[in-house]
C-alpha cells in the first residue's frame, strides 16, 4: 500500500515520526507506520512522561533498576535505551534497504549537558555503545559548546542529529564541525562511509517569536511580514545546504565515501491556528531533506498533504524578507540566541518533568510491594 509518505519520499524527502512509547513499539502500531512510509523516529522525554505517568508498560524494569540502587536519571536512561533499541530493530529493514541513508532512532544527550562539552562526549559515548545498534542517531543541540561535541562524535564514527538550529550562523557552524569531523576521521584511516547525520532545524518557533514581535510593533508593514520568517528561514538554510556540500572540500570528503548532512525540518506543526495546518510541509519538500513530524501532522499529511517540490519557492525575496522584518524594528540575531536558550530550557524542564514522573512511579511501586 503506498501513502503521500511513499509519494514526499520519490521526491528525496523522508519522513521522520516524532513519537515512540513502548506500547507503540509492542502493539504493533510502529510496524504499521513503517509499512505507511515513515522512515526514521525520534524519541521525546514528554511522550516517555506520560507512558510511564498513566500506564504500568514500565513499571517492572523500573522496580527492577530501582532494586539495584540506581537513581532516577540513570533509570530514565535505562528505559530510553530499552525502549530505542528495540525500536532500532524494528526498524532495522529500512536502514538495510536505504544503505544507512534512513531507518533510524534518535536518542538524545541529557539537555543538562547542552553547555559541556566532555560531558555530552562523555553521555553520547554511554548512549551509542549502551544501543549497540548501527541505525541510532545520538542528538545533540548546536550550543557552542555543542560544536566540539559534534565534531568529536562524528569522529568517533557515531551518527548525529544535531537539534535546536535557528540561525544560518549556526547550520554553518555545525556542517564545519561534521566535515571536521569526517576529516579527523579520514585522517586516522578510519571509515567515513558508514557515519550519518541530519541538521534538525526548527521552523515554527521561529515565527512564534518573531511574530509576537511583530505584533508588538503593530504597523502594516510588521504585520504583513507575519508567518514568513520560518518558511524564508529554512529555504536560505536549504541553499547554504546545496553550496556547503560541493565544491572541492566536499568532493575529497565524498571521493572516501562520505555522506552528506541531510537538512532536517524540526518544530514543523503549526502552532498558530490561522495558518495552514501544513504550512511548514508542503513548502519544505525537496531533495535530500528530512521533516520529522508530530501525530497530528502526520495525520494531516496523510490526509490532504500535497507532496511537490517546493524548497526553492520564492528563494529570489527569502533574504529580502528578513531585511525588512529586520527594518521594521526586529533583532534576528537576538530572536535566534533567545530561542536556542529557550529551546534548551524547554529541553531541560521536560527531562527534569520526566524524573519527576519516574521518581513518584518509584515510590509507588515500593509502597505497593509493601503492602501487598
Amino acid at each position: 500500500m503506498t501513502s503521500k509518505l511513499h509519494d514526499l519520499h520519490n521526491l528525496g524527502q523522508s519522513i521522520w515520526y516524532d513519537f515512540i512509547s513502548r506500547d507503540f513499539i509492542a502493539s504493533g502500531k510502529m510496524k504499521e507506520f513503517i509499512d505507511l512510509g515513515i522512515r526514521g523516529m525520534t524519541s521525546n522525554p514528554t511522550i516517555f512522561e506520560g507512558a510511564i505517568a498513566g500506564g504500568s508498560d514500565y513499571d517492572s524494569q523500573i522496580a527492577s533498576l530501582d532494586e539495584q540502587g540506581m537513581e532516577t536519571a540513570a533509570i530514565a536512561t535505562e528505559l530510553f535505551i530499552t525502549d530505542v533499541r528495540d525500536a532500532c530493530n524494528l526498524i532495522r529493514p529500512i536502514f538495510d534497504e536505504s544503505n544507512g541513508l534512513d531507518g533510524y532512532i534518535s536518542l538524545e544527550v541529557s539537555p543538562t549537558l547542552a553547555n559541556d562539552t566532555s560531558g555530552t562526549v562523555q553521555e553520547a559515548h554511554h548512549l551509542w555503545q549502551s544501543v549497540d545498534r548501527p541505525n541510532l542517531m545520538i542528538k545533540i543541540p548546536a550550543t557552542p559548546e555543542g560544536y566540539p561535541a559534534i565534531r568529536q562524535c562524528i569522529a568517533a564514527g557515531m551518527n548525529v542529529n544535531i537539534t535546536l538550529i535557528f540561525s544560518l550562523e549556526q547550520y554553518r557552524q555545525v556542517v564545519e564541525a561534521f566535515l571536521a569531523g569526517l576529516e579527523d576521521r579520514l585522517s586516522r584511516g578510519e571509515a567515513i562511509d558508514n557515519v550519518h547525520s541530519v541538521a534538525s532545524i526548527f521552523v515554527s518557533r521561529i515565527d512564534s517569536m518573531i511574530d509576537q514581535l511583530l505584533a508588538n510593533i503593530g504597523t502594516d508593514q510588521a504585520i504583513a511580514l507575519q508567518g514568513k520568517a520560518g518558511l524564508v528561514n529554512s529555504k536560505l538554510v536549504y541553499q547554504e545546504f546545496l553550496h556547503l556540500f560541493k565544491g572541492e572540500r566536499w568532493e575529497r570528503l565524498e571521493g572516501a565515501g562520505a555522506n552528506a548532512q541531510r537538512p532536517l525540518w524540526a518544530s514543523t506543526s503549526t502552532k498558530d491556528p490561522k495558518y495552514p495546518d501544513l504550512l511548514y510541509i508542503d513548502n519544505l519538500v525537496g531533495p535530500t531533506t528530512v521533516n520529522t513530524v508530530p501525530p497530528n501532522t502526520l495525520n494531516a499529511i496523510l490526509d490532504h498533504g500535497d507532496p511537490t517540490v517546493r524548497i526553492e519557492e520564492g528563494i529570489e525575496t527569502a533574504e529580502q524578507t528578513l531585511q525588512q522584518i529586520e527594518e521594521v524594528g526586529v533583532s534576528l540575531e537576538k530572536v535566534m540566541d533567545d530561542l536556542l536558550k529557550e529551546g534548551v530550557e524547554k529541553f531541560q524542564a521536560s527531562f527534569t518533568s520526566l524524573f519527576e514522573k519516574i521518581e513518584s512511579k518509584r515510590q509507588q511501586l515500593r509502597e505497593s510491594d509493601i503492602h501487598e
